[in-house]
Order: structure tokens, then C-alpha cells, then sequence
């Protein structure tokens, strides 16, 4: 970050909530009832992988990193937006708004990955069960697992370097209720051009790498589910992917909604903001649900830890 930008733009103002005073403080209310559960909600499901033997192995050891970033990722957003609903100072320093870009790109980049081999996880489980121990041992989910940290977090370290190295003097009024990519981008008085081509590069290197994983191991899944003969062998071999199918759907129908559909004059830029709270906000909420309610082990697991828990407290 040269000279220029730091004595041009010291701090940017998030405006992305000023022009729904209205609703402020409904809300205030409503999110951070919904932060609070989505940090309940998945750190239940890490204290039962943690606590519960049957659960230690790669399938949720990968689960319990989703959680972490679902714990993580909104806890870059939230506590920030929560403060502007309560106070009239929009302001973050420059820094700061550098600091909430790189983690948060970096979180959600960590998913992506994450997801792609958590769907490689599954292939493996359901297409060659026999070999699955072999070839999903502890190490090499280890292994995949600093890869998709590590990939994640690189890839948001050179985003955040090329989008700070940018000039910000037409105006430090980022049209979002956080510092991401675009509207920063947006704000420059310089040539975009590289932070934009990164934005392509990378997007089509990584993102795209990482759903067609997804796409193909799913693919390949659902084709040998349909080779098996009975129905009850169906039903168990789709169980074991259910949960994460589900969460896959989310993830990726709220990012093309937020960030793919096209532009329409029909739409606000107030619902369209309202629809990146979704896509930031609820989605981390919803995957511990989905995964409490449709894996047995995981509900039989939580059970046992509320149990442990209620009768602690009456002795």
C-alpha cells in the first residue's frame, strides 16, 4: 500500500444499513438472535465430534471445520454491523476495512475448498466403501484439510493486496454493510484492471476447480446410488451424503444469487443487500440445523452431550 491511498482515504463509511432506519432496531434484534444461535448451534456440533469417539473420524473432522467457519465467518461481519445498528458512526479505518476483506474473503474461499473435498469425502464413501479407510486415513484428511486453510487464505491474501493497492480518492462510501471486493474495487480512482482480471483469474482457477469437484463427485455419487438394487441399501447410501448435498445447495444458490444474477433496475440496492445478510448471516446458521437433524450419529451424539449437561447440573 503505497503513500497515495493511506493520506487520500484514512477510513471508509459503511453505508449499507443507513438508509433502513426504519428498521434498525427489529433488526439489531433479529441478528443477533441469529448470530447467537448460529455460534450455539455449531459449537454444539464441535463439542459433540470432540467429546464423542464415534464421531472422530475424517468425515467429521471435515464437518467440524465447516463449523469453525461458520463460527468465524460471520464473526467478521456481524459484531461490526451490529454496532451500526446502534450508533450513528458508519466509520471503519482503512486498515480495519482491509483487515474484514482479507478474512473474510479468506473464510469463504476455505469453504469452497472445504466443501469440494468434503464432497471427494463422500465419493470415496459411497463409490469404493471397501477401500475408504485406506485411502481417508487420519493423515491425509490432515493433509486436505491445511490444504483447503491454506488455499483459502492465499488466495484473499492476494485479493486484499490487489485491492488495496488501488487509489481511493472519488469517495470512501462503501455501498455495503462490509468491506468485500466489490464495492471497494468500485471506489477506486485508478485502473482496475488487475484487481479485476485476479477476480477472474482466480475465481475461474479456484472457484470453479472447486464446484466441479462438487459437480462430479456428486455426479459419480448419485450413479452408483442407482445401481444399488434394493431400496433400503438407496436409502442408507443417500443418508450418508443427504446433509451435506443440502448444505452444498445452500452455499452455492445463495452465492449466485447474491453475486451472479443478473442486474435489474427492479431490484433496490436495500433488498439487495438484505440478500447478502442472508447469504453472510443465515447460512452459517442453518448448516448445523441441517446437519442435527438429518445425520443420526450427530443428533445421537448431541443428545448425549445435553444429557451429561442436565444431569451435571442436578448433582
Amino acid at each position: 500500500m503505497d503513500v497515495y491511498n493511506l493520506t487520500t482515504v484514512t477510513q471508509f463509511i459503511l453505508i449499507g444499513l443507513s438508509d433502513l432506519p426504519v428498521v434498525r432496531y427489529p433488526l439489531f434484534v433479529a441478528f443477533i438472535i441469529i448470530y447467537q444461535i448460529t455460534l450455539l448451534g455449531n459449537g454444539a456440533i464441535l463439542l459433540a465430534i470432540v467429546t464423542e469417539r464415534k464421531l472422530q473420524t475424517p468425515m467429521y473432522y471435515l464437518l467440524a471445520n465447516l463449523s469453525l467457519l461458520d463460527i468465524f465467518c460471520p464473526s467478521a461481519t456481524v459484531p461490526k454491523m451490529l454496532k451500526n445498528l446502534l450508533t450513528e458512526d458508519h466509520s471503519i479505518s482503512f486498515v480495519g476495512c482491509a483487515l474484514q476483506l482479507y478474512f473474510l474473503v479468506a473464510l469463504a474461499g476455505t469453504e469452497v475448498f472445504l466443501l469440494a473435498v468434503m464432497a471427494y469425502d463422500r465419493y470415496v464413501a459411497i463409490c469404493f466403501p471397501l477401500r475408504y479407510s485406506l485411502i481417508m486415513t487420519k493423515v491425509r484428511c490432515v493433509q486436505l484439510l491445511f490444504g483447503t486453510w491454506a488455499a483459502g487464505f492465499l488466495n484473499s491474501f492476494m485479493h486484499t493486496m490487489a485491492t488495496f493497492s488501488l487509489s481511493f480518492c472519488k469517495s470512501n462510501r462503501v455501498n455495503q454493510y462490509y468491506c468485500d471486493i466489490p464495492p471497494v474495487v468500485a471506489l477506486s480512482c485508478s485502473s482496475t484492471f488487475i484487481a479485476e482480471l485476479l477476480i477472474l483469474l482466480m475465481g475461474s482457477v479456484f472457484g470453479v476447480g472447486a464446484f466441479l469437484i462438487t459437480l462430479i463427485s456428486y455426479i459419480y455419487i448419485v450413479s452408483t446410488i442407482l445401481k444399488i438394487q434394493s431400496v433400503e441399501g438407496k436409502r442408507k447410501a443417500f443418508s450418508t451424503c443427504a446433509s451435506h448435498l443440502l448444505v452444498v445447495f445452500l452455499f452455492y444458490g445463495t452465492t449466485i444469487f447474491t453475486y451472479i444474477r443478473p442486474s435489474s433496475s427492479q431490484h433496490s440496492p436495500a433488498r439487495d443487500r438484505l440478500i447478502s445478510m442472508l447469504y453472510g448471516v443465515i447460512t452459517p446458521m442453518l448448516n448445523p440445523i441441517i446437519y442435527s437433524l438429518r445425520n443420526t450419529e450427530v443428533k445421537g451424539a448431541l443428545r448425549k452431550v445435553f444429557h451429561h449437561r442436565i444431569c451435571s447440573q442436578k448433582t
